[in-house]
């Protein structure tokens, strides 16, 4: 069971952690992680909120994709236990929200463990400043386009417009 200092209860803390935290995923969960504000180079409202008094905070998200209310609880209890003893991995302050995936609920409790092992270790990982990781189809140079053949259907275009003519 997770402390309830190291909840995360509020709407405005699972979306600003899903809208710019970093993303990593495995089979059967993916994490998003927002690291403190000292560390991600804000300063705003870090004086309401020093980094060194909040403890990192967890969030589960498991949808009705991954079964019935039973199943549902029963995938976050195994998430919520799997996830006390790696807070020590977070800096105080920091978000972290475990998006169970549908084939967690039959995922073995061991897979799960190493499954949010690699995704932690990936997402909280520092990014090296030149490469920055763009998402395919948004924006960025677009794909070549096909080079324009003489021929229509197999046949060439004459210059008079016309594609057939009379013998």
């Amino acid at each position: 069971m997770l402390s309830p200092k190291n909840r995360m209860r509020h709407s405005t803390e699972f979306g600003s952690a899903m809208r710019s935290g970093r993303r990593a995923s495995r089979d059967d969960l993916a994490v998003v992680y927002l690291p403190p504000p000292a560390a991600r180079g804000t300063t705003a409202g870090a004086e309401a909120f020093p980094v060194g008094e909040h403890p990192p905070r967890v969030g589960f998200i498991v949808s009705k994709a991954v079964g019935g209310a039973v199943v549902r609880k029963r995938v976050q209890r195994r998430l919520r236990h799997l996830m006390r003893p790696r807070l020590f991995e977070l800096p105080n302050g920091s978000l972290l929200v475990v998006r169970a995936k549908p084939s967690a609920a039959a995922a073995r409790y061991e897979d799960l463990g190493a499954q949010l092992d690699g995704a932690i270790a990936s997402a909280i990982r520092p990014r090296p400043k030149g490469s920055a990781r763009r998402r395919r189809g948004r924006g960025g140079p677009s794909a070549p386009e096909p080079a324009k053949s003489d021929t229509t259907g197999g046949r060439p275009v004459t210059e008079g417009g016309e594609r057939w003519t009379d013998r």
